[in-house]
C-alpha cells in the first residue's frame, strides 16, 4: 500500500516516499519561500493513506486513470503556493479554435492531446489540475525548470523597465549577457551574435562560413536536423523535413556515424573517410563548412561514433572549410560531463550555434565564433530586429547563472547515469528495446520489432508514449521512423523522477 500511495502522490501532487520527501532540494528550487520542515508533511501523508482506496492487488501497476484524484497540492502547506485554478476556455474549445485558426502543419504529440496550462520545474499541469512529469522539456528547451523563480524574476524586472529596443541603441543587458556567455567557451570563440531560434542561428552560421572561406559547398550528415528555414531545410538529413521545392544547393550529406545502425559501428575514423571521399567526388575540392550536431537530437539521440569529429575537422580545415557545431540541444551541460557536446570528442569548432535551453523557453538563440570569422559579414549590412532583446537577454543571463550556481551539469551527469542504468535494465527485460544511448540527460531508447534485423517498432513506440502520458509521464520521440523515445527532461530532474519514469515505462512496455 505504501508504494501505491507514493505513486498516487506523484501523479496528483508532490513526489513522496512516505513519510519523507524524496528530493527536498529539488522541491525547494521550485519556490523562493520554501522552508517547510519534513516532519510537517507526515500528517498529510497519513491522512491520504487513510483515504486511499486503491486495491492491494494493483501494487505492481501505476494508478489507473479512473481513480478519483486526491488534491493535495493546493494549499498543501504554508510556504508551498497553490497551483492556480485554470479558468480559461475548455479543452474542447481550444482544440476547435486551434483547428480553425492555426496553420494545419502545426500538429500535436498524442492521439488524445494534453492541454498544458501551468508548470513548476520538472512538472506540468493540465486544465484539470492533473500533474505530469515532464521528461521532454518543451522539446529540450526548458533547461533549469519551468517557471524557475530566478528566471521569472529577471524577466519580470526587465519587462517593467524596457521590453524592447534594437541593437542600434546601447543597452547593458545584451552586452553583459554576451560577456558572461563567451566566457564559457574555449579561445578563440569570443564573439556572439544573438538571434531568436535555432533555425536562424544555423542559417547565420552557414552564411558566415561561406562569406569567410569564399567557398560554397557545405557537408552535413544523413539523419541530422538543423532547422526548417529554406537554407537549413537543405542541410537536414531527413526527407520528412524537406518541402518539395528547390533546397539544398551546395549541400552534401555524408554517412552518418551511428554506432547502432551505421555500417562501421563505433569506428569514427572509418566514417570520417567518407567525408574526404565526398569532398573529392562531389565538390570543387574546397568546402565552406562541415556542420553537425554533437549528439543528433531529432534524429533519435544518436551520439557520433568515437573519434569521428577530430578526423573530420582535420579533413575539412585542410580543404578550406570551417567546422560548425550545432549545440542547440546538447549544450549548457545537458550531456553531464561537459558544458558543450563538442568537448566530449576533444575538438574546438570554429562556429557554435545555440538555442533552446539557452533561455529556458524564451525566444533566444546565438552564434558564437571567432572575431576573424565574425568580421567576414561586416562588409554588408546585417541586422536582427529582436536578436539581443533586453527581456530575452535578462532571461538568458539568469538561466546561465542558475546553471552555474546550482550545479545543473553535475546533476545531469548523476541522474543521467542513474537513469541510463535503469533503462538498460529495461532493455534486458523487454526485447522490444534495441538500444539505449546518449549522455547525461540527453537519452534515447530505440524500439525494434526484432533485435537482429533492427526493424523499427514505430507503432509500438507511439502506443507506449500514449500510455505513459495517460500514466502522467511526458516523453518525446524521434528518429526517421519515429521509433526512438527521446528522454530529455529539465535538468533539475531527480533520481526519484527517474524511478517513476522507469516504473511507468516498464508498465507500458509490459502491455505490448
Amino acid at each position: 500500500m505504501q508504494r501505491i500511495v507514493s505513486q498516487h502522490l506523484l501523479r496528483n501532487g508532490i513526489y513522496f516516499s512516505s513519510p519523507r520527501i524524496l528530493a527536498p532540494n529539488s522541491l525547494k528550487a521550485w519556490f523562493s519561500t520554501t522552508e517547510a520542515p519534513l516532519k510537517d508533511i507526515t500528517p498529510k501523508v497519513e491522512e491520504i493513506k487513510a483515504k486511499d482506496v486503491v486495491s492491494k492487488t494493483n501494487v505492481s501497476s501505476p494508478p489507473s486513470q479512473k481513480e478519483p484524484p486526491i488534491s493535495i497540492f493546493n494549499n498543501f502547506h504554508e510556504g508551498y503556493p497553490s497551483i492556480p485554478m485554470y479558468k480559461g476556455p475548455s479543452k474542447k474549445r481550444v482544440i476547435s479554435d486551434r483547428k480553425r485558426y492555426l496553420h494545419p502543419s502545426i500538429g500535436h504529440h498524442f492521439k488524445n492531446p494534453v492541454m498544458i496550462v501551468n508548470g513548476k520545474m520538472q512538472y506540468l499541469y493540465d486544465e484539470t489540475g492533473r500533474r505530469y512529469l515532464d521528461a521532454f522539456a518543451g522539446i529540450v528547451t526548458v533547461s533549469v525548470g519551468h517557471c524557475h523563480p530566478d528566471v521569472v524574476r529577471a524577466v519580470n524586472a526587465q519587462s517593467k523597465l524596457l521590453q524592447h529596443t534594437t541593437t542600434i541603441y546601447l543597452n547593458n543587458k545584451v552586452s553583459s549577457y554576451a560577456k558572461h556567455l563567451v566566457k564559457k567557451f574555449p579561445n578563440p570563440l569570443n564573439v556572439v551574435y544573438f538571434v531568436n531560434s535555432g533555425s536562424e542561428a544555423n542559417d547565420l552560421a552557414m552564411m558566415m562560413a561561406r562569406a569567410y572561406t569564399g567557398n560554397f559547398d557545405i557537408i552535413s550528415l544523413r539523419n541530422c536536423y538543423h532547422g526548417v528555414s529554406l537554407a537549413t531545410m537543405g542541410v537536414c538529413g531527413h526527407h520528412t523535413w524537406k518541402q518539395n521545392m528547390a533546397q539544398g544547393l551546395g549541400i552534401h550529406h555524408a554517412l552518418n556515424p551511428d554506432p547502432y545502425r551505421g555500417a562501421f559501428g563505433d569506428d569514427g575514423p572509418r566514417y570520417a573517410a567518407d567525408v574526404l571521399d565526398l569532398i573529392r567526388a562531389a565538390t570543387p575540392g574546397r568546402v565552406a563548412a562541415f556542420m553537425a550536431e554533437t549528439i543528433q537530437g531529432v534524429g533519435g539521440t544518436v551520439p557520433l561514433a568515437t573519434g569521428y569529429l577530430p578526423e573530420v575537422y582535420n579533413t575539412i580545415r585542410s580543404h578550406g572549410g570551417v567546422c560548425i557545431a550545432d549545440e542547440v540541444q546538447s549544450g549548457f551541460g545537458r550531456t553531464g560531463t561537459h558544458m558543450w557536446g563538442f568537448e566530449r570528442q576533444g575538438v574546438v569548432p570554429d562556429i557554435v550555434t545555440l538555442a533552446k535551453g539557452i533561455g529556458n523557453g524564451l525566444p533566444l538563440a546565438a552564434v558564437v565564433t571567432t572575431a576573424k570569422i565574425a568580421r567576414s559579414i561586416t562588409n554588408r549590412l546585417h541586422f536582427n530586429t529582436f536578436g539581443g532583446n533586453p527581456v530575452s537577454s535578462a532571461g538568458g543571463l539568469a538561466t546561465l547563472k542558475v546553471l552555474e550556481r546550482d550545479g545543473y551539469m553535475a546533476n545531469s551527469h548523476d541522474v543521467g547515469e542513474y537513469l541510463m542504468g535503469k533503462l538498460k535494465g529495461l532493455q534486458a527485460k523487454h526485447d522490444v528495446i534495441g538500444d539505449v544511448r546518449g549522455a547525461g540527460l540527453m537519452l534515447g531508447v530505440e524500439l525494434v520489432k526484432d533485435r537482429q534485423m533492427k526493424t523499427p517498432a514505430s507503432e509500438e513506440t507511439a502506443k507506449v508514449m500514449e500510455g505513459m502520458k495517460d500514466d502522467g509521464v511526458l516523453i518525446g520521440k524521434g528518429g526517421l521512423f519515429g521509433n526512438v523515445f527521446r528522454i530529455k527532461p529539465p535538468m533539475c530532474f531527480t533520481r526519484g523522477d527517474a524511478d517513476y519514469l522507469i516504473e511507468v515505462m516498464d508498465h507500458q512496455l509490459g502491455k505490448l
